[in-house]
């Protein structure tokens, strides 16, 4: 089934602004998801718009915060549940990092990243 340009542009511009998802679109009107993406970079092009940022669920995701020193046995004790969450996301981290053979310290423009010769990892 073709579309004429502005049922395409009316298809590109309800994906662009949220009112439907690609895959939804791709049912409603018979299309591919493909088909439904080049709508909406077409209504993005004739409009001039800037790309579509995907949307990013921010329940799930968990913003670790890089201390300078390990915190102590106190410290652990007056912390929240989330607090401690993170600090044991953090410690798997540098624990997956030590098993490929690298550490990283601090951040943005003082981190410092620490390769170990192969000849100390098992």
């Amino acid at each position: 089934m073709g579309y004429t340009r502005e049922e395409r542009l009316d298809i590109g511009k309800q994906i662009y602004n949220n009112e439907i998802s690609r895959s939804d679109a791709a049912i409603k009107y018979k299309i591919s998801e493909g088909t439904a993406r080049d709508y909406m970079r077409l209504y993005r092009n004739v409009n001039g718009l800037p790309p579509k940022n995907r949307i990013q669920k921010e329940g799930n995701t968990v913003k670790i915060s890089v201390h300078s020193s390990e915190p102590g046995l106190s410290e652990y004790e007056s912390m929240t549940k989330e607090e401690l969450i993170k600090e044991l996301v953090k410690s798997r981290i540098n624990e997956a990092r030590l098993k490929k053979g690298y550490e990283v310290k601090g951040d943005g423009s003082d981190r410092t990243i620490t390769i170990f010769d192969s000849w100390n990892m098992k």
